[in-house]
């Protein structure tokens, strides 16, 4: 996303956060910019029963929670910090004087929420598909065309079961099953419960 130097350049600071703390609530004001240096954080929802519905697992030079900083609205969803991580923040003001001064900034980040929009829209299309297999696939296919939460050298899918049944809608059991299942096709492939995928799976 933005460079690290920039970001202090302009004021940016850096802030540790340990696993499982939260960064900022659902419905809070937003005040800064943030962006992952190292670790991951998941984007989500928590519905009355305490099931997390999660938007991304946002990596390495990824920011997250861009909404509210140019809406003024509150943040729509909750951010976790999935593993011990360092993030770099930038006050709300400072980040929109420098989208002023830096348009090749604006226009990616532009591009970047834009491409999160369209893999909403393919994460709603899917989940209206009564096949569990259909949600998997195309959630797995979407992840390795962007590369993320994919190790690139050995395409182990960086990603727990609960994680997955997160992000589809699905339940843990029913992930569990699904996936023996494309193991079973050769679809991907499951080694002492990691989970590798090369290719991209055809839908059929």
């Amino acid at each position: 996303m933005v460079d690290i130097n920039v970001l202090l350049a302009w004021g940016g600071t850096y802030k540790k956060v340990s696993s499982n703390e939260t960064i900022f609530f659902e419905g809070e004001t937003c005040n800064y910019y943030f962006q992952v240096v190292s670790g991951s954080i998941r984007w989500l929802n928590i519905d009355e029963e305490g099931r997390e519905c999660i938007h991304a697992i946002v990596e390495h030079d990824e920011s997250f929670g861009e909404f509210p900083l140019f809406d003024d609205g509150p943040y729509a969803a909750t951010a976790i910090a999935n593993t011990d991580s360092v993030l770099i923040r930038l006050h709300k003001t400072n980040f929109l004087d420098l989208l002023k001064e830096n348009t090749d900034i604006l226009f990616s980040l532009n591009r970047i929420l834009t491409k999160r929009l369209r893999f909403k829209y393919s994460v709603f299309k899917s989940m209206s598909s009564n096949s569990p297999e259909t949600r998997i696939i195309n959630l797995i296919n979407y992840l390795k065309s962007e590369n993320k939460n994919f190790c690139g050298e050995c395409h182990k899918l960086n990603l727990t079961r609960q994680q997955i049944a997160g992000m589809t809608g699905l339940r843990v059991e029913t992930v569990i099953r699904t996936m023996r299942h494309m193991h079973e096709k050769g679809e991907l492939s499951i080694s002492k419960g990691k989970v590798f995928c090369k290719d991209m799976i055809e839908i059929i």
